[in-house]
């Protein structure tokens, strides 16, 4: 008879003990309600402020540079003289050539004569034909002659006047490439002159920026050291070709109307947004693994169970995770102790609070 009482005690113990496992099993939980909203990403990159057009100034003769007037940050004018170098070869080069010219005129003029008495002879009968056509022959090389030395004289005086290395563009010098002394060759750059007008920002842009194709985006530039100078721009040139030893391409913005502070060669962050499709954006803490794939766990908000549903990620950013598929606006994701959960489990509702948006 006392047994009964003690079989009765342990079958109320584990009555208890199955409610209480039972009470465990609901598992609190955070969660919120997800919403689509569009989505977008701000890149960052520095560059250069240049002109947007740049001319080197060179001589077309050799010689060695005798002066030169102007120097990195001097303005210059259209038919400035900027540099000169030593015009005495040329100078001799224009006195033979005159010379060599008032010898073939006279020679055409003595072969001019002779030609003449040939052909008044000729006429008479008192020259034989072939003494005239020497004659005129004599004539028209020497006529030869003479076209060669006007050439050659005018060469003189255009290489003559190639001494003195003038400016055909206005502009600003931003580089010089020789020196009162050194003798510089043909088409060796003495000066480089950025043209008055527009300026570009420039930038190297990784090859992964490249290869997306962005329609026309709007880029913002801003001072390094002064963001509150800005200015807006496009996208006019990109390189067709990476650099060999950086990878990357130069891009080049053409700036609208830039305010005169962003001078050449300042240091620039040049800026772009661009916007995709409409997202959801969670927190890390709601993504977990279904088959070694990317999953959430969802709540049935008439059951209070929960179930695990694949989803697609865009991307990651720093403490969130961007969802394109999977997730429909309203849904509630459990975003706390999602390690904790299995499939059917019945959960209760800490908080919900809308989703995170950009």
């Amino acid at each position: 008879m006392k047994r009964i009482p003690l079989i009765i005690a342990v079958t109320l113990l584990a009555a208890c003990g199955k409610e209480q496992a039972k009470r465990v099993e609901i598992r609190p939980v955070r969660v919120i309600s997800v919403q689509h909203a569009p989505s977008g990403d701000t890149i960052s990159l520095t560059g250069q402020i240049q002109a947007k057009d740049q001319a080197n100034l060179a001589f077309r003769i050799g010689g060695r540079l005798q002066e030169r007037n102007v120097t990195v940050g001097d303005p210059v004018t259209p038919g400035q003289i900027v540099a000169k170098i030593e015009p005495q070869d040329y100078q001799n080069a224009l006195r033979s050539a005159e010379a060599d010219l008032a010898s073939a005129q006279a020679v055409l003029a003595n072969a001019q004569n002779i030609e003449r008495r040939q052909s008044e002879l000729l006429s008479r009968g008192f020259a034989a034909r072939a003494q005239y056509d020497q004659a005129e022959q004599q004539l028209k090389t020497a006529q030869s002659q003479v076209e060669t030395a006007q050439a050659r004289l005018q060469n003189a005086k255009d290489n003559l006047t190639y001494t003195e290395l003038k400016s055909d563009v206005a502009g600003s010098v931003t580089a010089k490439g020789a020196e009162p002394g050194e003798v510089v060759a043909a088409g060796r750059m003495v000066l480089q002159v950025a043209r008055q007008g527009g300026r570009d920002a420039v930038f190297n842009v990784p090859s992964q920026l490249i290869r997306q194709r962005y329609k026309d985006p709007e880029v913002t530039v801003t001072l390094s050291d002064d963001p509150a100078v800005v200015a807006t721009g496009h996208v006019r040139e990109v390189a067709p070709q990476a650099d060999a030893a950086t990878g990357t391409y130069v891009v080049k913005v053409g700036l609208d109307n830039p305010p005169d502070i962003m001078r050449l060669g300042a240091t620039i962050i040049g800026q772009i947004r661009i916007e995709s499709g409409p997202v959801i954006q969670l927190p890390g803490t709601a993504l977990t693994q279904s088959e070694g794939k990317p999953a959430v766990w969802v709540v049935d908000p008439a059951k209070k169970t929960v179930s695990l549903l694949p989803v697609v990620v865009d991307h990651y950013d720093t403490s969130s995770v961007i969802v394109v598929d999977g997730l429909r606006d309203g849904d509630i994701v459990v975003t706390a102790g999602v390690q904790a959960l299995r499939p059917g489990q019945e959960v209760r509702l800490l908080e919900t609070d809308a989703a995170v948006q950009k």
